[in-house]
Formats: structure tokens, sequence, C-alpha cells
């Protein structure tokens, strides 16, 4: 099969084209065009088949990795929104649950209330009610209101409509006759409602993850819609499938009825590269870091399996959602970032970024600020004459006078100043990684660290050294690691239940009933995306907690009949899991069976191991000897240099630092005390001391 994968940036397009019967995979770049995103992905793959000499039209499939979804709600920038509710709530998305993003700062912006996904004035109530635990019908649902709200929505310009009733994620009849009467009524509208995105518990949650999906829901599948009217124009025929925040591949038709699936499809396509890179070399316990020039996103896989986020900690520009998502923790930490003092006088670096544009200061775009990427220049860790391959010359007299700046304004040299910066922003890096091991029972000593991004292989030995991790593993593309775990995925559904049985009383029935249920749904999705019902595996999971705990933990559940022995395992491992979370457990108390989960996964084809010959020696490799500057005991001292060429090193021979190691698409560092090696997967591996 002939695949490509394509991953959008904000300054370019990745992309990735993988033949699976010849085991051949070849990458491409090419500039984002921010007016049409779309236009960037089918020239650059239509440009990568003519590289390859391939007919566009014989791509079997194209998997897409989005930030439109992403984009949308980070930029407040969705459509006029409304949202039709049970009487008596039209203000649970303005009220929330009282908490504070920060709880003692009397200044603080609330994004819920500051920028509303739905303002007041579009929000409807109706004459509607249901009541647990089965969802019986108290009060009917009032149609003629519902048509009357469509009526007046469609006439102040509202574009997309959320339907969200109490508790309908026990029933969820009344949304759906709702929805089928604003469509009658306002027929160009996209409508949604809450037990479609979202079919449990916590209102407020849910009336903002399905207001959230109508927000971003017509630019996404507008956009959705024209790529693949582009796609066939331009000559590929082939299915286009969208990554998902649940780190699964979903159809085109998916992802332009559910758009919130797509929140943080190109983060996750990155932890997908970056686990899929490690296992190549034997690793499948990773944390991986994907700096980039702005950011730095970090991801947890253990023994292979992704963390996932829990309803704490989904978040997305300060919104809770309620949607499947691999848990990545993202910092302000990037190339650009900028080193600045605060109002105490000490030295802070990022948030805030000088972006593409105007950039680092040596980027020759005019930057006047000192950024990470100028401090590396300053200190001879990138080669101003092999940047992007040697397609871009760095300017580094422009580092030097900011960064010679910012030293006057904190009182060190140059050299110790610069050094300054990277140790403030891998401090940050590195506290970042601990709050997602340390602080949830896990020891970063126990894992490899994948970097990967333009600027992750100049900071992954430094970061590691401070959490005391052995390895460092750096893929063989680094800059499109993201457009690469795009091809490494199947497609991957989810579905939940709110289940509300309490270990005491456990309804054996209806729970089997319920998981059978579940995945008779999402098999008929996967036969109607024409999967293979033979290569469909499920994957069962439930959300527990102590009676009277606020929130829940994730545990796995076996597949078939669940047993009163069944029952007693995943109460075994619940405690387990809140022992390593909390440091506790409470033997013998009840526990809440809170949601049930089911992801269904349709097996695709995926790109082919990588294979790479290594070159003759470390002196062949070798593109020139020059000075870089390092922390030592002694000081922050310039040190002899080899600069060399990844893809000429020879397999399996360690390259001492420090050594800076040039390829198209970043630089990595190998600091005094560590050693590099290549493999035949394609992979960097460093290590602290001798390999």
């Amino acid at each position: 099969m002939k695949l490509i994968g394509v991953d959008v940036g904000g300054t370019f397009t990745d992309l990735v084209y993988t033949d699976t019967d010849r085991g051949e995979t070849v990458i491409h770049k090419t500039p984002t065009t921010p007016d049409d995103p779309s236009r960037g992905v089918v020239e650059g793959a239509v440009e990568l088949c003519r590289r390859v000499g391939v007919d566009p039209a014989s791509i079997d499939h194209l998997m897409h990795g989005t930030t439109i979804a992403t984009n949308a709600v980070l930029e407040y920038d969705g459509v006029e929104a409304g949202l039709i509710t049970t009487e008596g709530y039209r203000d649970i998305l303005h009220i929330g649950r009282h908490q504070r993003p920060q709880h003692y700062s009397i200044m603080q912006e609330i994004p819920w209330q500051d920028r509303p996904l739905v303002k007041r004035r579009h929000r409807k109530t109706v004459t509607e009610r249901l009541a647990p635990p089965r969802g019986e019908v108290l009060m009917p649902l009032d149609e003629d209101a519902v048509r009357r709200a469509a009526r007046e929505l469609r006439e102040a310009g509202v574009k997309a409509i959320a339907i969200g009733f109490l508790f309908s994620y026990l029933n969820p009849a009344h949304e759906e006759r709702a929805r089928e009467i604003v469509i009658e009524e306002h027929p160009d509208a996209f409508v949604t409602t809450s037990a479609l995105v979202a079919p449990q518990f916590r209102e407020f949650e849910r009336f903002t993850t399905a207001a959230m999906n109508a927000f971003i829901g017509p630019k996404v599948r507008d956009y959705v819609s024209h790529l693949e009217s582009a796609m066939r124009d331009s000559g590929l025929g082939c299915d286009l499938h969208v990554m998902g925040s649940n780190g699964g591949a979903a159809t085109a038709k998916m992802v332009a009825e559910k758009p919130i699936l797509t929140l943080l499809s190109g983060p996750a396509a990155g932890v997908l590269g970056g686990a899929w890179s490690g296992a190549l070399s034997g690793h499948e316990s990773l944390i991986t870091l994907d700096i980039g020039g702005t950011s730095a996103d970090i991801g947890i896989t253990v023994d292979g399996a992704f963390a996932e986020a829990t309803a704490r900690d989904t978040w997305i520009g300060g919104y809770p959602v309620l949607a499947p998502m691999i848990d990545i923790h993202t910092i302000g930490a990037g190339g650009g970032s900028i080193a600045h003092v605060d109002a105490g006088g000490a030295m802070r670096v990022g948030p805030r970024s000088a972006g593409a544009r105007p950039g680092p200061a040596a980027y020759g775009h005019g930057g006047d600020q000192p950024t990470v990427t100028d401090a590396h220049v300053v200190l001879g860790r990138l080669d101003p004459k092999n940047f992007l391959g040697g397609e871009m010359s760095l300017d580094v007299d422009a580092s030097r006078k900011v960064i010679s700046g910012f030293a006057d304004k904190v009182g060190l040299g140059v050299h110790e100043t610069a050094a300054g910066i990277l140790t403030i922003v891998n401090a940050n890096m590195a506290n970042a990684i601990r709050s997602r091991t340390v602080q949830k029972g896990l020891d970063p000593r126990d894992f490899a660290l994948v970097a990967f991004g333009g600027a992750g292989p100049l900071h992954a030995a430094d970061v590691a050294d401070l959490l005391d991790i052995p390895t460092v593993l750096v893929p063989a593309w680094p800059g499109i690691t993201s457009a690469v775990g795009l091809l490494t995925t199947d497609l991957k559904y989810d579905a939940v239940k709110t289940e509300f049985q309490v270990s005491t009383d456990i309804d054996l029935t209806r729970l089997n009933a319920d998981f059978a249920a579940m995945e008779a749904d999402l098999g008929a999705q996967l036969a109607a995306d024409k999967v293979d019902p033979a290569s469909v595996g499920y994957k069962r999971a439930g959300d527990l907690r102590y009676v009277g705990q606020g929130y829940e933990l994730r545990v796995a559940f076996p597949g078939g009949v669940v047993t009163e022995s069944v029952v007693k395992q995943v109460l075994a491992a619940f405690a387990a899991a809140h022992e390593a979370e909390y440091g506790h457990a409470f033997p013998g108390s009840p526990v809440e069976i809170v949601n049930i989960r089911v992801t269904a996964n349709g097996e695709a084809a995926k790109i082919a191991p990588p294979s790479f010959p290594g070159g003759d020696s470390v002196e062949a490799a070798t593109v020139h000897q020059g000075e870089a500057v390092f922390a030592t005991p002694e000081g922050v001292t310039p040190l002899p240099t080899a600069f060399l060429d990844r893809f000429k090193l020879p397999l399996d021979t360690d390259v001492r630092g420090p050594a800076v190691i040039l390829q198209t698409d970043t630089t990595t560092v190998v600091p005094p005390g560590w050693t590099a090696r290549a493999d035949a997967a394609g992979n960097l591996l460093l290590t602290k001391g001798d390999a």
C-alpha cells in the first residue's frame, strides 16, 4: 500500500510517503499556507508523489493531522453559536462549578466567562425534564418551544446550535428529538447534542463540550469538505483519515460530525511517532518531548500504552472538555521563547515567544529580543552555515547583539547569560516532566526520553540529566515525527456510558449488557467505514472512585463476560492505581463504577520500519571541527567540538561529547560526558558516560 501522512504546522507542512510493499519511505517539507491550509496539504502531497515518481491516483490513504480545531479554540475564532437547554439551566455555561483557575488570585481571566462559547442572548431554554437513575421522563419535551428557539437563533444569525439537556446522558431521546426539530427549522445550521459528543455526567463539562463542538463545527466541517474536494481535483482519489486526540484516526465523515475529536490532533500524532521510534530500538516506556518554536509538548507511554487524560486534566484553551485524549502537557518553552527579567529582578524564559515572524534575531527577520535559539547560536551549538541543511544561514552577530544587551541587564558575561537562558528553559521542561511522572507515582529514571521537533534534540541530553533519565532517543526524522506518527495508528473510536454502580451492589446483568451494546455500536461504525470485522479489536475500561470522592481513576476491564471475580480483579487494579496516584488506598471501602468505556480499533496499513546502512567512519562523517560552549565544573567554557553529519555516522559506534550532530530538520547536541550511537533503525541513542 502507498500511504501519505501530512501534519500541518505553523511554519511548515510536514509530509511522509511510505510504500508498505517495498519498504520505501521519503520525507518532504513545504511551507504552510495559513490562508488555506488544505492548499499546502494537497500541493505538498502532489509534489511528494512527483518526487518519488508515483501517480497521485495510486495513493491508498492520506492520514492528516490538523490544528484547525485547536486554533479555533485558542484564538477564539469559531462561529456564532447557540444553545438550547433545560429551563432553569441557561447559565450553566457561565457559572461553571464556582472553580477559579487560580484559586488565590483576585484578578484573573475565567475563559468561559470572558470568552463564552455561546453568548447569553443565544442561550435558549425549553421545558423538559428527565430523572435519574434511568432517565425516566418527568416532563415531556415542549416541541413548540424548541421550534421557537430554533427560529429565534436562525433570525439572530447563529450558524451552529448545541442542544444540552439535564440527564440526557441517561436518555438522549429529548436531545435527539430537539435536534430533528432544529434541523427542520434551521437546515443550514451545524447541530450537535451533548449526548452525541459526551454522554456522561457533569453537566457543566458536558454542555461546554457540546458548545465547543458547535463553536468549531462549521469551520472544521468546511475545511474537511474543502480538503476532500481539493484532493479529488488534484488526482488524489484516496480516503482521507484525520488523526484524533485519542491517538487513533477517524474518517472525514466522523470528524465533520464530531470535530471536537481533533483538538489535539497534531500533538497526539507526535506522541505516536515518538513511541513508534522508541519501540524500534526496544524501548516501550517513554517520555516524549516535542519542542518547537513556541511550546514543548510532553507525553507519557508506559509499557507501550499511552497515558490518557482524565476529567480533571482535560482542558483546551482554559475550557473543560469531556473527550478522549492522550494525556499531553504543554508549556511555553521553545526555540523562540524570549528571555526577560521579571518584576522581582529574576531571569525568566518564556512563555512569550518571538514566533516565526520576526522570530529569533538569528533568523535575520528583524527580531530584537533574546531567545533560546539565539543562546544556542552564541554558544556555538548551531552551525550558522548548516542550519536547515544549509538552506538558511544564521546571523551570529544579531544573536550576539541581543544576548549581549540582555547580559548587561542581568550583570553576567555573554556566554554565562546564554548558558543561563538554556539552564532556565531546561529546568522548566524538567519540572513539567516531573509533574507528569513523579507527581503521578512514576519514576522518570525508568523511562527513555524521546526528543523531537525542531528544537527537541538540542535540549534533550540536558533535560535528561536533570531527571537522571538514562537514555535519550532521537528519531531519524525529528522534525516530522508527528507526520510519521500519523502512519503508525489504526482507525479508533471510543464510547462511554455513565454507569453509577457501587461495588457492594453490582448488577452484573446490566453491566454486561451495557458493554455489549457499546461494542456493537462501535463495531457497526467500523463496518460502515469498510473495516474488516476480523481486524477489529476492543478494549474496555472504567472510571472508578471511592464513594464520596469527586473524581475518578481509569482502570482496565478485561474482555468477555464480567463476573464477580472479574469485578474483584478490577477493584484490586483500582486500589493499586489509587496508591500510585495519591500514595494511599482504602481497602474494604465501597468503590463506585462511575463510567464504563470501550475503545474499538480497526487495523490500518502502517509505515514500514526504516533501515539505515550507516556510514564508514566517524572521521568521514565529520563536517568540521570547531568550538562550542558548555557548562563544566570549571565554569562556562568553550570546548573543542566535532560537527558531524548524522546520516554518515557508522552504526553502533560511540561518538563521545562534546559533539554537534547535524541534519536538515534538527541539530542534536551531545554534551561533555555523554555518548551518542546510531542504530540500524535510524535512531540516535544518547547515554550518560560510556555507552
